[in-house]
């Protein structure tokens, strides 16, 4: 299937999770994209009518651009499976593995990428083994600077870097806010860096890496999607030795995790050039100000053709 019979292509976009308005700028931008390339393409926030919607409609391909919860965790995935509708982006399974810090972190060590040292912590168990007692333990086994964030989720909400003993307690209940598990790491100091992975048929190809250079020192959620709040720079200004390791950790990464199609690993790249994985993110944002298609223009790609051909591939890998 070439991009012109693509002849229905729905974009989810949108959702309840926290990240709903840079979910609605990354969809819009995805349909300006198709669209620019005469592909017919369906706008949709999703509701207790999509899955209806869906099936009598069945789309050529789904593009869910749902960040957060609703759109990365595997369950949309799994309920598109099941309707028997291809989409864009990586399986229930391998999106539920991603999702899941910890788990994304244990795999990505075994498969040879360093990853920093931590420790994850349930909010119940926070709570009855004694807040004190545990903050003491953590400060004791990772004394900081640590990196307190939580265990699932986005756009760096509830992210916090604790540089002193005293801004941990707060950090914790901040990360709380957002899930039930929280992860206290080892920060590790070096340039900042995302790089996208993307496959349209000829297997994962890490894109150009993109350092990020934040006005405030913290790439959290303001810096990520307020024009103006951070610098990049695209491709990063690292020497062409560890510009090859952190491209070769990406794909160890997207294919330890059996990604596919797109995906965004996070990663610091230390004085040695060493890098260090941080977390990887199935749905990468698409806005205007968003990573992956930084790199994409980097890399001299159109959006429009890259995102025509992550849709045939996705019909093709259905088939």
């Amino acid at each position: 299937m070439n991009s012109s019979a693509l002849r229905n292509v729905t974009v989810l976009a949108g959702g309840i999770s926290h990240e709903r308005d840079v979910s609605l700028r990354s969809g819009r931008r995805v349909v300006d994209s198709l669209t620019s390339h005469g592909i017919a393409v369906e706008l949709r926030d999703p509701d207790a009518t999509l899955l209806a919607h869906l099936t009598e409609t069945h789309p050529d391909v789904v593009w869910p651009v749902l960040h957060g919860a609703s759109g990365e965790d595997g369950a949309l995935r799994g309920l598109l499976e099941a309707l028997d509708i291809p989409f864009v982006g990586s399986t229930s399974a391998a999106a539920r593995l991603a999702w899941d810090k910890p788990t994304a972190k244990e795999l990505a060590r075994r498969a040879g990428v360093s990853t920093p040292r931590g420790l994850t912590l349930s909010h119940d168990a926070f709570r009855e083994l004694g807040a004190a007692g545990v903050l003491a333990a953590i400060a004791d086994e990772h004394p900081v600077p640590v990196v307190v964030k939580p265990a699932r989720g986005g756009s760096a909400q509830g992210v916090t870097v604790v540089e002193t003993a005293d801004g941990l307690p707060r950090a914790m209940v901040d990360a709380y806010t957002y899930c039930d598990d929280v992860i206290v790491e080892q920060k590790i100091t070096g340039t900042e860096i995302a790089v996208g992975v993307i496959d349209t048929g000829d297997g994962p190809t890490a894109l150009p890496a993109v350092e990020i250079v934040p006005r405030s020192g913290i790439y959290g959620f303001d810096a990520r999607y307020n024009a103006g709040e951070t610098t990049f720079f695209t491709p990063a200004r690292l020497s062409d030795e560890a510009a090859a390791s952190a491209a070769q950790a990406a794909v160890a990464v997207h294919e330890a995790l059996g990604l596919r199609h797109l995906s965004r690993v996070d990663l610091i790249v230390d004085a040695t050039g060493k890098a260090w994985f941080l977390e990887v993110n199935v749905l990468p944002g698409l806005t205007e100000t968003s990573l992956v298609p930084m790199a994409l223009d980097a890399a001299g790609y159109e959006l429009g053709l890259v995102y025509a051909a992550l849709a045939e591939k996705a019909v093709r890998d259905h088939q």
